[in-house]
């Protein structure tokens, strides 16, 4: 299956479309299954017994991070065990509830939202960040943009992290049945595009810059996804 990226409905429509809202729910129900969070927050905590954890709280970006609720996930596994965070979430549209906010500052991971394109959400922060993550984010560009993307990341962080869709045949295929689940139409057809749109083999790190004292790790992960890992070293 050659990689192939197509437009999805929901990054068109505005934030108070009720199909949004709706889709958005089925995306919080897929992550869960899928178990991005999980696989997120063991792809930091192992790289941060790599690294070491700093004194201070992180300085954490998500990239594309929507509604938020990914990134409490991760921060309810990783609290208890020490780790903090203060967290921008870059996004086109504000999605991020009170309650989120709230639930987050209370694991000491406190939060404020970016509105902003990605390229110019990442210009702005003029020193290097922690760490960056994606998740459900990267497979939405064609290579020459990602390509770009990666390398002005590369400029702003020490650690990238990225949870994908795998394309894949039963991952294709688990996308047409998501009729079973409850997702409504957005949703069924935006799963079926993500896929055709992921990931498999080397494919991220091919595109990854080559300079730099880096580490790269990218392999399957769970039933239906993919995942990526670029940490500096030195």
């Amino acid at each position: 299956m050659e990689r192939s990226v197509e437009p999805e409905v929901l990054d068109g429509l505005t934030a108070a479309d009720p199909r949004a809202d709706h889709s958005r729910a089925d995306l919080r129900l897929l992550n869960s299954i899928m178990g991005h969070p999980r696989i997120l927050a063991h792809a930091l905590r192992e790289a941060l017994s790599v690294s070491g954890l700093p004194q201070r709280p992180l300085r954490l970006v998500e990239l594309g991070a929507g509604d938020g609720t990914v990134l409490l996930k991760v921060a309810r596994r990783l609290s208890p065990l020490g780790i903090r965070a203060e967290v921008t979430l870059l996004d086109r549209q504000e999605l991020v509830s009170t309650q989120t906010r709230q639930s987050c500052a209370s694991l000491q991971w406190p939060l404020e939202s970016l509105v902003a394109d990605v390229f110019g959400g990442l210009e702005a922060f003029a020193n290097p960040v922690d760490v960056i993550l994606c998740n459900l984010f990267l497979h939405h560009f064609p290579r020459k943009i990602l390509a770009a993307l990666l390398c002005l990341a590369s400029t702003k962080t020490s650690l990238f992290i990225a949870c994908e869709p795998r394309r894949a045949g039963l991952a294709l295929a688990a996308s047409h049945g998501l009729l079973l689940l409850g997702c409504n139409a957005v949703t069924r057809h935006d799963a079926v595009v993500s896929v055709r749109a992921g990931f498999r083999d080397q494919e991220i790190s091919e595109i990854w810059p080559v300079e730099g004292p880096w580490t790269l790790r990218e392999r399957s992960a769970g039933l239906f996804s993919h995942s990526f890992v670029a940490r500096r070293h030195g």
